[in-house]
């Protein structure tokens, strides 16, 4: 049996993505590994730049973070899975103790290590949990990545409580995830884009109120006028050093400004005065360990809760995919079916 299998080669760049349909299948899997039929990944910036920066990537690197598919085959030792089970990878799958924060992405599928743009991996079963019930390999190779930041962001570092109020930047994939989470859990959402059209899909998703960040730059003004002046609860940043003070002025007084997106750069003015007066506990975060992700996994089941898919590309499409992504017309993710 044979597979298909995508690597970045030197010196990297989406015209460097070499792919085979020749590859021999995954190994069989040792005591405590299981062996998984990939069926799709989703994209993420971070894949991105691993495949599009130059010398970002090691030589023959396999992308993307995200992978979920079935369980062909299972190790021995193994608990908790079984031939044809549904399961999806796990971003930090080394991370078992909560204190041991991750601060590199050395042991990242994709990045640091080999990802899943391939038809078959034999890995560790702690490296995967189940997918949800129901949901197909499209749907839950959203969960790794954009998924799972958005729960971290809003519940595990958050504390989420029904009736607070969340503001969240843009309609990708970590955005569009954190409405449909605070909706699910109670909360009232503010949502904010660029594109009046995107806005009315947020309206629909179940965004209470939506503002135009072009047409509204002084858009954390808003936000407090929209709470009466108290400002949110939680903000969602994902647009990077042109939207945090933004984000900042936005959050109430000991509110919290969860930190994920680069979009707009890394480096550029703070206004740390205004985080002193108010109090705001700015909190970087990467992502999340298997742990969050099994208690994600929980609530998607227990909500029913659907991730909005914009567009699936062919794993021999990934160049394009990229391109898709980077014009930024996309409502949720993209996904790759390998």
């Amino acid at each position: 049996m044979t597979s298909r299998l995508l690597r970045v080669t030197a010196p990297g760049g989406l015209k460097n993505l070499a792919l085979s349909e020749t590859e021999p299948a995954a190994a069989t899997p040792g005591p405590g590994d299981i062996r998984v039929r990939v069926h799709a990944s989703s994209l993420n910036y971070h894949d991105y730049m691993v495949c599009a920066i130059e010398g970002r990537a090691a030589d023959g690197r396999i992308p993307m973070a995200d992978g979920a598919g079935e369980v062909l085959e299972v190790g021995e030792g193994v608990e908790g899975f079984a031939v044809g089970d549904s399961v999806v990878s796990c971003f930090f799958p080394t991370w078992t103790n909560a204190a041991d924060l991750p601060s590199n992405n050395a042991e990242t599928p994709g990045d640091g290590i080999d990802g899943f743009a391939r038809s078959e991996v034999t890995l560790p079963a702690s490296w995967f949990t189940k997918s949800p019930e129901g949901w197909s390999h499209e749907e839950a190779a959203t969960i790794t990545t954009a998924g799972l930041t958005a729960w971290r962001a809003l519940v595990v570092d958050g504390g989420l409580k029904a009736g607070q109020t969340v503001v969240t930047l843009g309609t990708g994939g970590v955005a569009v995830y954190a409405v449909q989470l605070a909706k699910a859990l109670g909360a009232r959402v503010i949502s904010l884009s660029s594109s009046d059209a995107k806005l009315e899909k947020l309206r629909a998703l179940g965004a209470d109120e939506v503002i135009n960040y072009k047409t509204t730059p002084e858009w954390g003004v808003k936000v407090r006028e929209l709470t009466g002046g108290l400002g949110a609860d939680h903000v969602v940043e994902t647009g990077g050093i042109g939207s945090i003070n933004q984000s900042v002025q936005a959050a109430k007084p000991g509110g919290h400004v969860a930190v994920i997106g680069v979009m707009s750069g890394f480096t550029g003015d703070f206004m740390l005065a205004a985080v002193l007066v108010r109090q705001v506990r700015v909190q970087g975060l990467l992502v999340g360990s298997p742990q969050h992700q099994r208690e994600f996994v929980a609530a998607l089941n227990a909500t029913g809760l659907k991730p909005v898919i914009d567009r699936s590309f062919d794993l021999a499409e990934l160049a394009e995919a990229f391109e898709y992504q980077l014009e930024a017309r996309h409502f949720g993710k993209i996904c790759v079916t390998i």
